[in-house]
């Protein structure tokens, strides 16, 4: 069973500041704003005082219950963040939740809590203070949290003690980071863990950030997924070109690669040929446009290819003026008509969001695998390269060894000798991994 990421509490700042924080609140909820001991408080706590103070939040008291039983249920049944819970669970409460010596809480962007879980003896301490699902957190209703706090800043933050606004919560300490829609970065809510010190070491913050970033690659992974196994529906009338056109190429592990579009309110997916794919990968990546020659370099591997690059060119934009008119190419320089996203392209803007599980399961193989085109066969080893550097880089020892569990990575004596020593020297899974390498290096 995987151990707590909470079971240490090194690198905690000092707790001989919790007196001189505690002297600098008791003289700010006088009046005294001016105390020079305020001075030591971190800014972003002062600020936040102040903002509790200019909502008429008393240093006391219980926050107020927002939601009935019935509009909890129905809120946690409805809410975008409600089919990440059990990832939410496995990244920040991997063990025995019940000894896990923090509390989860996943709220609303008003910051109502949904779901609260993790160790049930601080959960029953951190309950009396009303820390539970259903209550308000918000700064506006409850003063200075993590929290509240993180929903009024739109970023993470930690509440250490004393820093609390509310006198009840100042024996606990908190991180807690927003969660953003994946394409329109509207807040959808807030991921908050409470507990003693080890809830506010620079790891503690690094997890709940990393956390947020893969519920909202998760929230994005699940959208592409729905809109690749949609159902096509009859097509409607050819809609205009100036209508909006959403067009992805799905081009991982397939060498026929498929053309989802989505216009007009229709949807339809389409198999292009290995070369109508070859030509439309490179246009999409390269979106500022390319000359007949090198066009003809990237795909044949022959500037000289230019009467078969035209003609192909031709059945091109008659296939893509059935399926998708706006994205019919131009000529001098030949470049699309609209924007085509790939599903390569997503793994990699993943990668660069730091959702490093969530790419790993988007990457369904190679980019058109048995293709030779000299352009494509660039880009292959683009993708590859890229995932294969974050993971090795940045990548929990989890994630690595999905990665070697695909073809991939199955070959890589490097990845898993990093495998084998991020993993306890008790751990299972080594010995597989030595056989491994052994196998490889023989």
């Amino acid at each position: 069973m995987p151990s707590s990421p909470w079971s240490s509490s090194r690198d905690v700042p000092a707790a001989d500041s919790r007196l001189m924080i505690e002297r600098a609140h008791e003289e700010f909820v006088r009046g005294n704003a001016d105390d020079a001991r305020l001075g030591d408080v971190r800014g972003v706590v002062r600020d936040s005082w102040r903002r509790s103070v200019e909502s008429l939040v008393g240093p006391e008291g219980l926050p107020p219950l927002a939601l009935t039983p019935e509009q909890l249920d129905r809120l946690r049944t409805d809410h975008p963040l409600a089919g990440t819970i059990d990832m939410i669970r496995q990244l920040l409460i991997p063990g025995d939740p019940a000894e896990s010596g923090v509390v989860v809480a996943v709220g609303d962007a008003s910051g109502r809590l949904l779901w609260v879980e993790g160790d049930r003896r601080v959960r029953s301490l951190t309950g009396a203070m009303g820390f539970v699902p259903g209550a308000d957190w918000a700064e506006e209703a409850v003063g200075t949290s993590a929290p509240g706090t993180a929903l009024a800043l739109d970023r993470s933050v930690q509440i250490r003690g004393a820093e609390h606004f509310n006198r009840l919560v100042q024996p606990w300490s908190c991180t807690a980071a927003p969660v953003h829609d994946p394409e329109t970065r509207r807040v959808l809510g807030v991921i908050d863990v409470t507990g003693g010190d080890q809830a506010v070491t620079p790891q503690a913050q690094l997890l709940v950030d990393a956390t947020a970033r893969a519920v909202e690659g998760e929230l994005l992974l699940a959208r592409l997924r729905a809109r690749a196994e949609a159902p096509a529906r009859p097509r409607r009338a050819r809609p205009p070109k100036s209508e909006p056109l959403h067009a992805t190429l799905r081009v991982l592990g397939r060498d026929r690669a498929l053309l989802h579009v989505t216009a007009d309110g229709a949807e339809s997916v389409s198999e292009v040929s290995a070369r109508h794919a070859e030509l439309l990968l490179m246009l999409a990546t390269h979106r500022q446009g390319l000359s007949a020659d090198r066009l003809c370099e990237l795909v044949y591997g022959d500037v000289d290819a230019s009467v078969t690059l035209r003609a192909e060119m031709v059945r091109l934009r008659k296939v893509l003026e059935r399926l998708a008119p706006p994205l019919v190419p131009q000529s001098r320089p030949y470049r699309l008509g609209a924007e085509l996203e790939t599903d390569a392209h997503q793994v990699l803007s993943l990668l660069d969001r730091g959702a490093h599980r969530v790419a790993l399961a988007s990457y369904r193989g190679a980019v058109l695998p048995d293709s030779v085109a000299p352009g494509v066969e660039d880009f292959r080893g683009t993708v590859r390269a890229a995932l294969r550097e974050a993971l090795m880089s940045e990548g929990s020892v989890d994630v690595l060894l999905a990665y070697a569990d695909t073809e991939a990575g199955a070959e890589d004596a490097e990845l898993l000798r990093l495998c084998l020593g991020m993993l306890p020297a008790r751990s299972p899974r080594r010995a597989g991994l030595v056989a491994r390498i052994e196998r490889l290096e023989a």
